[in-house]
């Protein structure tokens, strides 16, 4: 009888990066032995909360990140060690569409991983033994479960391909037991985040229309979340301890108010529906909320699209700040009069 093989899934970019990989390696658990995946300390905490998962494996990367730090031959040597140290058999290198996993699959060769495969775009050498081809505008989650399933790791029987973490906690003692609606308003990338006062503005438009809204955020964007939320909403800025309590209040809303960031995609992971500020700085058919019905909102022909800029070149963050009061209502009366299933409420594509 073959042995399952042990294999490693690598994904080094940020949180919401993470979980979009997350189907992908399901279908690779479900094939092996042992799985273990390899990601940033961005990534480390939504790698944590991974179903199929046997061991996070964390190295800052110096060719993805948005302040990538530069190498060492020490900081190497201690990621080849564990790699040679779980003694892999295969593995996936998971990368967006702009990215090259060369880098990564050279570090893999050097720690004796033979069997290695990717979506490629440049000339590999013996790096890759599957160099995959991406397919034109496929969505990130469906990209890696395409290369997982070319490289002998399909879907089990009754996995739905959708976004999923392990069960969040209950944090009614941090929302209360009313429902709710959430709005998160920051992102890594400021081009992908609604000015903080558009962000006011709508939180007061929903506490009028008779919505409870709590507002979530890091601890460093306490300043931001207190700004957004006014006396008109909840503040839970640095209020979470971690991403598995973030999963639980997402998970207890009627519907997320966010932009293309982690907690979108973490709120899909949840099941929870999503009204995305989708700033078309990235084209939103490969970074849309997946799996759940959902709103985009924001001007997707805007001058900044297709710029992956961080910070918005155009003056008044018009893609985001155009969005009205009256559109994030409508999309959220959309969102909450479902079930709509877990295509999308605006026509996108579903698993």
């Amino acid at each position: 009888m073959t042995r399952a093989p042990r294999t490693l899934v690598a994904r080094l970019d940020s949180a919401g990066d993470v979980l979009l990989a997350g189907p992908a390696v399901r279908a690779v658990a479900a094939g092996s032995s042992y799985t273990a995946l390899l990601c940033g300390p961005q990534g480390a905490p939504a790698a944590a909360l991974l179903p199929g998962v046997d061991r996070v494996l964390v190295h800052e990367a110096a060719w993805v990140g948005l302040d990538p730090p530069r190498t060492s031959r020490e900081e190497c040597d201690l990621l080849l060690d564990a790699l040679a140290g779980d003694r892999f058999d295969r593995a996936l290198v998971l990368v967006s569409y702009h990215q090259s996993p060369l880098p990564t699959a050279l570090l893999l060769a050097m720690a004796g991983i033979a069997d290695v495969a990717a979506d490629c775009a440049d000339y590999p050498g013996s790096l890759l033994s599957l160099r995959h081809r991406r397919r034109a505008g496929r969505h990130e989650a469906q990209a890696a479960l395409d290369l997982a399933r070319d490289f002998g790791f399909p879907l089990p029987p009754g996995d739905d391909g959708g976004l999923r973490v392990l069960e969040p906690p209950d944090t009614v003692g941090l929302t209360g037991p009313d429902p709710y609606l959430v709005v998160h308003p920051g992102a890594a990338v400021p081009a992908r985040a609604w000015s903080p006062r558009r962000a006011a503005g709508a939180v007061a438009a929903l506490h009028r229309a008779g919505h409870r809204v709590v507002v979530t955020g890091a601890a460093g964007e306490r300043p931001l979340t207190a700004e957004v939320a006014g006396r008109h909403a909840l503040d839970l800025g640095g209020g979470t301890r971690d991403l598995g309590e973030l999963a639980g209040v997402l998970a207890g809303a009627g519907a997320v108010v966010t932009g293309n960031t982690g907690p979108a995609h973490l709120a899909c992971a949840v099941g929870t529906p999503v009204a995305c500020l989708f700033a078309p700085v990235v084209p939103p058919e490969r970074w849309r909320p997946y799996g759940v019905p959902h709103v985009l909102l924001g001007d997707q022909d805007a001058a900044c699209a297709g710029t992956r800029a961080r910070v918005c070149p155009v003056a008044g963050h018009p893609c985001l700040d155009s969005v009205r009061d009256e559109d994030v209502l409508a999309a959220v009366d959309t969102l909450l009069a479902g079930p709509v299933g877990r295509g999308t409420a605006d026509g996108g594509a579903a698993p």
